[in-house]
């Protein structure tokens, strides 16, 4: 039940996060999507966050292609590798999320929320011609501003998951090993 409530979330929060503006000093966006994502990413075994990174990268493709000049400039399907590999490694730091330590989760949030934005513009950049790399102090604000905002949303957005997660009584995965569980 809980993992109907993360995909409807997903969606959720793609939708309220293009109603908030920008974030007016660095012109950074406000990301919740990959947010809740993450949260999932702690919460259910590596099948189901396999499945959370299939749809969060599908969803985060459908919206933010672009089109020029009749071409696909950022195309479809390469975020779900990207959210594959932050998926991984939030689901390796699962035993300190499970022992109560929720800060390395939100550090890391807001550090993968920038990896996201670099690696759209890095796509971006490589399907353009000519292929050059700017990196001016707007492209560095979008991409470090994003991910500074992550990090100021992400303890509330881990906090109202978490609250809903022990009112549907959601057993969070806890791999075992030889019969000792973590």
């Amino acid at each position: 039940m809980f993992y109907g409530f993360i995909i409807a979330a997903l969606v959720l929060s793609t939708v309220a996060q293009h109603f908030l503006g920008v974030v007016p000093p660095w012109g950074a966006r406000v990301f919740l999507m990959p947010l809740v994502f993450l949260y999932g990413a702690l919460s259910f075994s590596t099948g189901g966050m396999l499945f959370l990174a299939f749809l969060s990268g599908l969803i985060w493709d459908l919206l933010h292609a672009q089109w020029v000049e009749d071409t696909v400039e950022l195309g479809v399907g390469w975020s779900v590798i990207v959210y594959a590999l932050l998926g991984i490694i939030m689901s390796g730091l699962r035993p300190l999320f499970l022992r109560g330590r929720w800060e390395v989760h939100c550090l890391f949030s807001g550090i993968a929320t920038s990896v996201l934005v670099l690696a759209e513009y890095l796509m971006i950049s490589l399907r353009r011609e000519p292929l050059r790399f700017e990196f001016n102090p707007e492209i560095w604000g979008r991409i470090l501003g994003a991910g500074v905002v992550a990090l100021v949303f992400s303890p509330f957005v881990f906090m109202s998951l978490g609250y809903v997660s022990r009112l549907m009584k959601h057993q969070h995965y806890r791999p075992e090993r030889e019969g000792v569980s973590l």
